[in-house]
Order: structure tokens, then sequence, then C-alpha cells
């Protein structure tokens, strides 16, 4: 759960972001190593009921996952990208007809564990903007269970 989204020119631009700083026990590389497989977001995202690799192969930068999400009672599909993967973060896009997500994923070191600052765009699309207002608090809530749920998984690994 970054950055701006680009508008269509003239366009206003409705976003949603939610952002969460917390610490863990394994290390940086770990963590990142654990977190570019959009996989397991199964383990660690509860409004993921399932996330497949597209093809097969190394993860790596263009790798693509295909999501399927329940929130606030609505199943909705989206195919994920990996965009960027660097010492200190990951970048994930995920897109549909109805949305854009954007998740910037950070970990820095603190202490012998890793900070992570997990930052989450999501941009409604067409008639979907309509609910950019009631989205804001489901993804607040969202946030905070992902918050829970990665920290219990990424313990385990340290």
């Amino acid at each position: 759960m970054g950055r701006v989204l680009p508008a269509a020119s003239g366009t206003p631009h409705r976003m949603t972001t939610t952002s969460r700083t917390f610490t863990v026990t394994p290390p940086p590389a770990t963590v990142l190593d654990y977190l570019k497989d959009f996989s397991h977001a199964e383990e660690w995202d509860p409004g993921t009921v399932s996330c497949t690799q597209i093809g097969s192969g190394p993860v790596t930068v263009g790798t693509q996952w295909h999501n399927t999400s329940k929130i606030a009672g609505n199943e909705t599909e989206l195919v994920y990208t990996l965009e960027e993967v660097a010492d200190d973060h990951i970048v994930l896009r995920g897109e549909n007809e109805q949305a854009t997500a954007v998740d910037t994923i950070t970990v820095v070191p603190h202490g012998t564990g890793s900070e992570i600052t997990y930052h989450a765009e999501l941009e409604m699309h067409g008639v979907a903007k309509l609910a950019t207002p009631v989205m804001k608090l489901v993804f607040e809530k969202l946030g905070n269970d992902t918050e829970d749920d990665m920290v219990q998984v990424l313990d385990r690994l340290g």
C-alpha cells in the first residue's frame, strides 16, 4: 500500500492514500526478497483472496500477478506488476478498468531488524470515482489490518 499517478490532462484527480510505518525483526534484504514476490500477498494482505504469478520464472521487474481481492464485500480482480526493485524499496502497480493501485514499500535498517513504510494509493476510474469518499474509510481500515498481518508474517521470517 508511492508515487502520484498522472491524471489525464484537465481531469481532476481523486485518489485515496494510506500509509503505515512499523518495525519487524528480519533485516531489510530478507523483507524485500519476501515482499517482492506478490504471490505472498495471500499471507499478509487481508483483502487478497488469491494472487498467482502470471507465467513462470524468477521474480524481476515486469513480473505480473493475477490478484483477486475482496474489499467491503465486493470482489475485484487486478493485474499487478512489479514496477521497481531497489535496495530499500519495491513498487507494485495493480490495474483494472475501475481502479489503479500503487503500493510503495520502503524498507530500511532499524536496529537488527527493519522499519517498513507501506504507502498505498488507489485511484478510481469512470463511474467508480463516485465511491472514492467511501473507499477512503475502507482503505484506512484495510491499512490497519494489513500492518497487523504483515508484522506477524514477517516476524516469522526472522
